[in-house]
């Protein structure tokens, strides 16, 4: 069956048995915590693109911001140097839409209900995905070495150890969750720490207000309140098996229809990275454009080059990816355990 033909119905089937586990807990709705445009933007596109007499794609992939209306990383930067498109048209397609959400939740639920051809988002999410059923395929790792920032309100702790006792906010199912968790545990704190969900957008009032001590910030959040007098009081960096990666996922109703889109777009990927690398200060300015007009100081802190592999996997990014796995099962965070290996693309 195509991911387009699930119902919501059957979501909440797939759902129902892990509706208590915290993690998948905003999987459970059906409702897109995305504004209207976003929703129509998806809704609008690909209409009838099981039948055999479309010619053309829009190909829509999802991606995860709060500020950019593009990926920061060689398939945003392919995307404004008008390559991308064009490198694509000789699979018919004809429009490259990247759709903007909150988090990688809710980007699973557009992409289990067929809104969605690709997804480009964190490791954690992407997994929890596929563990619940999602029909996708890991195209390659998008990034490799996410840092995340330990966040604590103004004047409140300045040591790990003094968050016992305390709430902890975090976007449940991200990245920036899988790096607490783990932080917690290494720490010895797993049992004395109140983890409660918040999203990123109202995390900052949430410090600001002292309903929590502390939140994990993700790339660019992270370094800008920290500029802004904000303490950071660990980071994801400091610790082995604990910085996240990104992925890239495909639908494998997509993948049907256009089974050489992996190998192409990696080439996409590949070329518009040579061009970074070789262009980093260019790089660094759209990346700053991107997040909302950061200071080019906290782009180049957010997003540093040797953050993207050229390979589609490595070694170091296959054993993250794995660890990370790892963690979320031993947590009894997954619903099922599978092999990253079968969800590969082999030789994408």
């Amino acid at each position: 069956m195509s991911s387009q033909a699930i119902e919501c119905s059957v979501l909440h089937r797939l759902l129902a048995s892990v509706a208590t586990v915290a993690l998948l807990s905003s999987l459970t709705s059906c409702t897109f915590q995305q504004s209207q445009s976003n929703n129509s933007a998806v809704a609008s596109s690909n209409t009838g693109a099981n039948s055999a007499e479309v010619k053309t794609l829009v190909l829509r992939v999802g991606f995860i911001s709060s500020e950019s209306k593009l990926p920061i990383g060689p398939e945003g930067w392919a995307l404004q140097k008008g390559t991308l498109t064009p490198a694509l048209k000789s699979l018919g397609v004809t429009e490259v839409k990247f759709i903007p959400f909150v988090g990688g939740p809710a980007l699973n639920e557009a992409l289990v209900s067929g809104q969605l051809d690709m997804g480009l988002y964190g490791d954690t999410p992407a997994i929890v995905g596929r563990a619940v059923g999602l029909p996708t395929k890991l195209i390659n790792q998008t990034r490799v070495g996410q840092n995340a920032w330990l966040v604590t309100k103004k004047n409140g702790p300045r040591l790990v150890s003094q968050l016992k006792g305390t709430k902890v906010g975090v976007a449940k199912g991200t990245y920036p969750h899988r790096y607490l968790m783990g932080l917690l545990e290494k720490e010895g704190l797993t049992k004395d720490v109140k983890v409660v969900q918040i999203p990123s957008a109202d995390a900052k009032p949430a410090l600001e207000r002292g309903d929590i001590s502390a939140y994990p910030f993700a790339m660019g959040a992270g370094p800008t309140l920290v500029s802004q007098g904000f303490s950071a009081i660990d980071q994801a960096k400091d610790h082995q098996g604990l910085v996240g990666t990104g992925v890239s996922v495909v639908t494998e109703n997509l993948l049907s229809r256009h089974p050489e889109l992996p190998q192409k777009w990696n080439q996409i990927r590949r070329q518009a990275l040579q061009e970074i690398k070789a262009n980093p200060e260019e790089f660094y300015q759209f990346a700053a454009v991107a997040s909302g007009n950061v200071p080019l100081a906290i782009a180049k802190e957010s997003y540093p080059l040797d953050l993207y592999p050229t390979e589609p996997f490595t070694p170091e990014g296959l054993k993250l990816l794995n660890s990370t796995k790892q963690f979320l099962v031993d947590q009894k965070l997954l619903k099922s355990d599978f092999d990253i290996k079968d969800w590969q693309i082999p030789n994408p």
